[in-house]
């Protein structure tokens, strides 16, 4: 009985017999003979030249020994072209073939002509010969002509800098190197518009530039005629979130000057300024008077940015009542007044991937207990902090839920005064904030904090709230969460606090 093809000792012609073939990895260069006697099979004619080469160039590891057992279901995939080259040339020699494809290749298409050339090559035939030339002459006038390069406009002054500024790559990812080299090419001569884009992208990339945040400020001081405040709000934008306060002495009266003559015009513009002003702790107060007083509120009650400013308001309000005790003027009546930053900061949800905040709360749980901390809790009047305990005078980690674990607001500085002077008043318990410093509450550099941050840490302190911040490097080096508690269980004995059985 006959046996199906693919049998074990069946016997079926391998087209790639007499083929000296090389192994994965190895050089492999056939000799023209040896193709020869392989694709001599067939029989071929100049009319069916051009369906024959319409093949998928050949590959050197299509001609390695196959067993034709071992195909797959329709064939194995690089078989075919060696399958149709051997139909092509059975009854032809090599100088056939180049003659065969020379007169017809002027009705091939590109793709075909690509497989003669490949052909060419496996064969033997010279580079410089005939059959060669007359293939890549095709191949040129098949090709589409190439069309002149665009000409590059001229870029004078800041233009080059304006379209870097403004590609799409430069916008998301930092050139800290690019922007350093800026400062020494007098960037103060730039345009208001290239100017707003390199303070744009300071602040979003968190480089902390001096000489070019210096030069930022010149530019604010010397335009200062030619600019409105929703050009200042952006130029200003880079100082506030990079905490820096420039060296230039005219900045701040500027500024004050350009709040005086705009505040009415631009109200959101007017509050982003005093947003960055207040995180370096410069709020002027004719400025502060302004956006306090009833007409302005009034004003931007009906407008679509009413929630967003009144919580900017909210929080000048804050910096009032803790950080100038000399202010007399009006303030945000109480009805105005929203929570702060109610919940945690975009930046931190959007990389909460990579915080530290769960490590840390699993250590917490084991170290203290799941009743003695509470977790992203927001305090009055709306910052939200990370991990808080309520702690005794005697230092005792306390449950949190037979305490307040919120401390009056706004700061009553007479109550330890009032404790101290009657001994029957219940001993006030502190309130401990662990504050995560990640990675990305920082600039670039990784030494200064972000303003927002700052402004943050700040007011809790002054507040009444003890801080003990978690910096990321700290956090980085703990392996695993033995070392996390030991870590944990170091800075809170440090502040003399005391848990457990021997705690209370």
């Amino acid at each position: 009985m006959r046996r199906p093809r693919g049998e074990p000792g069946s016997r079926a012609p391998r087209p790639t017999e007499g083929v000296t073939c090389a192994g994965p990895g190895e050089s492999w260069s056939p000799s023209p003979n040896s193709m020869l006697r392989v694709l001599l099979s067939a029989q071929a004619s100049p009319a069916r030249l051009h369906g024959l080469l319409l093949i998928p160039p050949v590959q050197p590891c299509c001609l390695w020994p196959i067993k034709w057992g071992n195909r797959p279901l329709g064939g194995c995939p690089n078989a075919g072209p060696v399958q149709g080259l051997q139909r092509l040339l059975e009854q032809a020699t090599l100088q056939d073939l180049s003659q065969l494809i020379i007169r017809n290749c002027p009705s091939f298409d590109i793709h075909t002509i690509h497989v003669c050339l490949h052909l060419a090559v496996l064969l033997g035939f010279p580079s410089d010969g005939p059959l060669v030339c007359a293939l890549e002459q095709e191949r040129r006038f098949r090709l589409p002509p190439k069309p002149p390069p665009p000409l590059q406009p001229v870029f004078c002054g800041g233009q080059g800098l304006e379209a870097a500024l403004s590609c799409p790559r430069f916008l998301r990812y930092p050139r800290q190197h690019l922007i350093s080299s800026l400062a020494e090419a007098r960037p103060e001569e730039l345009t208001p518009h290239v100017m707003v884009l390199l303070a744009q992208h300071l602040a979003r990339h968190r480089l902390r530039e001096p000489q070019l945040l210096e030069a930022i400020a010149h530019f604010l001081v010397v335009q200062e005629a030619q600019l409105n405040s929703k050009v200042v709000q952006k130029l200003v934008l880079p100082f506030g979130r990079l905490n820096y306060l420039p060296l230039e002495q005219q900045f701040m009266p500027c500024l004050e000057r350009i709040l005086a003559r705009e505040a009415g015009v631009a109200p959101l513009a007017t509050v982003n300024i005093l947003m960055s002003l207040c995180q370096l702790r410069c709020l002027p107060f004719r400025a502060l008077h302004f956006v306090f007083s009833p007409g302005f509120i009034n004003h931007i009650s009906g407008t679509p940015h009413a929630l967003i400013v009144r919580r900017y308001l909210s929080l000048l309000d804050t910096a009032v009542e803790l950080e100038l005790p000399g202010y007399r003027g009006p303030r945000l009546p109480q009805r105005q007044q929203v929570p702060i930053f109610p919940q945690p900061l975009t930046t931190d949800r959007a990389r909460c991937k990579y915080s530290h905040k769960d490590i840390v709360a699993e250590g917490l749980r084991q170290l203290l207990g799941e009743e003695k901390y509470r977790q992203d809790l927001t305090v009055p009047p709306g910052y939200c902090t990370d991990f808080l305990l309520c702690v005794s005078s005697s230092g005792a980690v306390l449950p949190v839920r037979t305490q307040d674990p919120f401390l009056p607001y706004p700061p009553r500085s007479c109550l330890q005064g009032q404790a101290a002077s009657n001994p029957t008043t219940r001993d006030p318990a502190q309130r401990v904030v662990l504050m995560l410093r990640e990675r990305w509450h920082f600039c670039r550099d990784g030494r200064v904090l972000l303003g927002s941050r700052a402004l943050r840490e700040r007011h809790l302190g002054l507040m009444g709230y003890q801080l003990l911040p978690l910096p990321f490097e700290e956090l980085e080096s703990q392996r695993g969460l033995p070392q996390l508690k030991s870590y944990l269980r170091q800075k809170l004995q440090a502040l003399g606090l005391r848990w457990g059985p021997e705690g209370g």
